[in-house]
């Protein structure tokens, strides 16, 4: 496999191929998942809706997740060691997933995210105890089919959908809590490019008066450690980020590095909108408990002009 910024390898040291289920994830970081697996000989299925085809060596099975009848139909009487979960979104997209996957799996993979925190404002990097899923009420009622009401909901979908797992009767489930992710020449958020738009151009950054810091993870780094997550046995929510939280003026400096003829001029406000990954609260993840697990992080310092150059770079070109 191609390591990341932890130079993550493994040997797992088995004789049996693990069957290994993906929904979702043909881009990002769950492309490099998927050839991560695939490099590491288990046999990956990969379930989504057709519009585009998984790399060569995976199976390929077409089904609507949303959709609980055509989901079981595509995956027939299959039964797998592990899901991993790249696309739940919702709790009602987790009830039907916790269904369906009720005895056809050991353990189930959920991608979630730093947002659930969202309401957790700490100076002190959060712990996985600062949000207990289940103590957190679902409400499959809300219009979660609108795209507009999700957008604007996105850490209540996921921390509810996490809910729905860890809810009785026990599920065996893993809720990968991802910090921000930047690198890769396929970033399609366009948050750095933004800000190497604005240092070229001179135009101002909005940030708020007080800005906050947040964690962050390379690309290559999350494929590692969702690889890493596949071959454990540990259950339960976990923090994902890497060492050393970044500022937007950290982030701004690497890009003005890169482009050494541009300059960040930052303009404070009360009120948003705010330049992307300007926070007006904090967003920063304690990683103690994955690290006790086994996992070993880099640090967001030394991988962050990589990530410009992969992003800024891609985008001049």
């Amino acid at each position: 496999m191609t390591a990341g910024p932890g130079h993550h390898e493994w040997d797992y040291g088995r004789n049996t191929v693990r069957e290994v289920c993906v929904i979702g994830g043909n881009r990002y970081f769950g492309k490099r998942l998927i050839d991560r697996l695939l490099l590491a000989g288990d046999r990956v299925t990969v379930v989504n809706r057709g519009s585009s085809a998984p790399p060569p060596g995976a199976i390929h099975l077409i089904a609507d997740r949303d959709d609980e009848r055509s989901l079981e139909r595509a995956l027939g009487a299959r039964t797998f060691d592990v899901v991993v979960d790249q696309v739940c979104y919702t709790p009602v997209q987790a009830r039907i997933a916790r269904r369906v996957f009720a005895g056809r799996t050991r353990r189930y993979v959920m991608t979630s995210t730093v947002e659930v925190y969202e309401y957790e404002d700490s100076a002190r990097p959060v712990r996985e105890d600062a949000v207990d899923p289940r103590t957190v009420p679902v409400d499959t009622e809300l219009p979660w089919d609108d795209p507009r009401f999700l957008d604007a909901h996105y850490g209540e979908g996921k921390r509810q959908a996490e809910a729905v797992f860890a809810a009785d009767p026990p599920f065996p489930y893993v809720a990968v809590r991802v910090a921000h992710v930047l690198g890769g020449d396929d970033d399609f958020t366009g948050r750095l490019g933004h800000y190497a738009e604005r240092i070229r151009s001179g135009e101002p950054v909005s940030v708020p008066a007080v800005n906050h810091p947040a964690t962050y993870i390379h690309v290559e780094e999350i494929a590692d450690f969702l690889a890493w997550t596949v071959a454990g046995e540990f259950t339960g929510p976990v923090n994902a980020a890497s060492h050393g939280p970044l500022t937007t003026e950290d982030l701004c400096e690497a890009v003005t590095a890169y482009l050494p003829d541009g300059k960040a001029v930052f303009r404070s406000v009360d009120i948003g909108p705010f330049s992307p990954l300007s926070f007006s609260r904090s967003y920063g993840m304690d990683n103690a408990r994955a690290t006790r697990l086994g996992f070993s992080f880099g640090r967001a310092r030394d991988w962050l002009p990589r990530a410009v150059a992969e992003t800024v770079g891609k985008a001049a070109g």
